[in-house]
């Protein structure tokens, strides 16, 4: 009894200590953006870089821990936004406007996750291939997304394939408009969210809820 309660404070030790790494490279990933380096967080964390290979690996254990963290913290505004007792075109432009605020508000750390290799950052740390673990992230969002239509709105047959399709093409559109609004800033972000909510009006506007299903 008295070993299974000392490996549970141990798991629980290196669980909050595991949080509080990922803390300090949080406030280097808001300082330095894309600049975020090993080095650095090791730095802020007041450890060596050993240690914090220990914790994560190598920087991408460390990215998608990072990733995980802040996919975690979008699904649930988008699922709150989803959720909010208002009509159905009301819902679509606040899911649209949840992810644009979020990215506006913490933008070097979306860099970080997106463009940890852009043309102002250093040589990319090796074997750190951006695209590999920037992907899982977007296909992960795409998932989480179609789910959330297929338990809300009937898409007549195959219904749930319609909605993994949707899912990802949804985030997919939200990533790549989102990505160039916040580089050059063409317009509002209460135009963009009109706007992609306009090209997503067509069917969804005739789609039905889901007989049982929470709504949309």
């Amino acid at each position: 009894m008295e070993t299974t309660r000392g490996a549970a404070r141990q798991r629980t030790a290196a669980e909050r200590r595991r949080r509080e790494l990922l803390e300090a490279a949080d406030r280097v990933v808001l300082r330095d953006g894309p600049k975020a380096s090993m080095n650095a967080i090791a730095a802020e964390a007041g450890i060596t870089k050993p240690i914090l290979y220990r914790h994560f690996g190598d920087k991408g254990g460390l990215y998608r821990a990072l990733a995980k963290r802040h996919t975690d913290a979008l699904l649930s505004a988008l699922r709150a936004a989803l959720d909010a007792p208002s009509e159905r075109r009301r819902r679509v432009e606040s899911t649209l406007d949840t992810y644009l605020a979020a990215i506006e508000a913490r933008p070097q750390v979306y860099r970080f996750l997106m463009h940890p290799s852009d043309d102002a950052a250093p040589v990319p740390e090796q074997g750190f291939d951006v695209g590999r673990h920037s992907a899982p992230l977007l296909r992960r969002l795409g998932e989480e997304l179609g789910k959330v239509i297929a338990e809300r709105v009937d898409l007549g047959p195959d219904s749930e394939q319609m909605a993994r399709i949707w899912g990802h093409g949804i985030v997919g559109m939200m990533h790549a408009a989102g990505d160039w609004w916040l580089g050059d800033r063409p317009c509002s972000r209460e135009q963009l969210v009109r706007s992609l909510a306009d090209l997503l009006w067509g069917r969804l506007a005739d789609a039905g809820d889901l007989p049982g299903g929470p709504g949309f």
